[in-house]
């Protein structure tokens, strides 16, 4: 089967760049996986788009050196299994808030005797390879989300779930949880204390840990902290910047 290039990063403590993309289009998927990423998430809770563009967007990573990611819609089994299926190599989780739900997202992502995952690859074969059963549960990585307080509150047991190999950091869905607003964690409080502990802690259960940031500027800092993937914002937000620059220096502002 083909090798998930991230667990070998992580094995050598390597750090991984992860680009997010909300926006249905194959093309910017494509660029995204030659800019230097080493992964791709394909974002379908918030992002605009649903199973039949991520595939297509699955497909046009493919074709680029980074590893195929995606945020999963929910929970739900099904909608899991069914983005394995399409050639996910990883699958983010979101609103993980116990061991419990934590077990259940693993159960979905590993075939038996491992875990519940139905059989039937389709075009998880076709980019993993012929022997896409035998090494999948060792390739697709599980990676839950923290992002409420509940969580972070059972995250000791969540880290001691077999089966779950990073965690991933939701900032402002866990500001919201702790009475605080979106973006409350670039400056002291309640969040930013939550997400020093969430590291912590995860550094001494040796689960890698991966946060959203604002842009590249935050994601450098939190590599300097010690988390192991960070994410310097989404498509639309970095092509919004962009645009914002490029028309800042068309009207000669300061």
């Amino acid at each position: 089967m083909r090798k998930n290039p991230l667990r070998q990063r992580l094995v050598e403590g390597l750090p991984l760049l992860n680009a997010w993309l909300s926006i249905p289009s194959g093309y910017v998927a494509e660029g995204a996986g030659h800019q230097g990423f080493h992964s791709v998430t394909v974002d379908l809770q918030h992002g605009m788009l649903g199973f039949e563009a991520a595939v297509g967007m699955l497909q046009a990573i493919s074709a680029t050196p980074a590893a195929p990611l995606v945020r999963a819609p929910s929970q739900e089994p099904e909608a899991i299994m069914h983005l394995l299926d399409a050639g996910a190599y990883g699958v983010i989780c979101p609103m993980i808030s116990t061991a419990e739900e934590a077990a259940r997202l693993v159960a979905a992502c590993r075939y038996p005797p491992d875990g519940r995952r139905s059989f039937g690859p389709a075009r998880g074969k076709l980019y993993g390879g012929a022997d896409y059963f035998d090494g999948a549960n060792g390739e697709i990585l599980v990676i839950p989300m923290i992002e409420t307080a509940r969580a972070v509150d059972n995250l000791t047991e969540i880290l001691s779930v077999p089966g779950v190999d990073m965690i991933y950091v939701g900032p402002n869905d866990l500001a919201l949880d702790l009475g605080e607003k979106p973006g409350a964690e670039t400056h002291p409080g309640a969040t930013q204390d939550a997400i020093t502990d969430i590291l912590a802690r995860a550094k001494a259960a040796r689960i890698p840990t991966g946060i959203f940031c604002a842009d590249g500027n935050q994601a450098r800092a939190r590599l300097d902290e010690g988390f192991d993937l960070v994410t310097p914002g989404n498509d639309f937000n970095l092509m919004m910047a962009a645009m914002t620059h490029a028309l800042s220096a068309c009207r000669g502002d300061p």
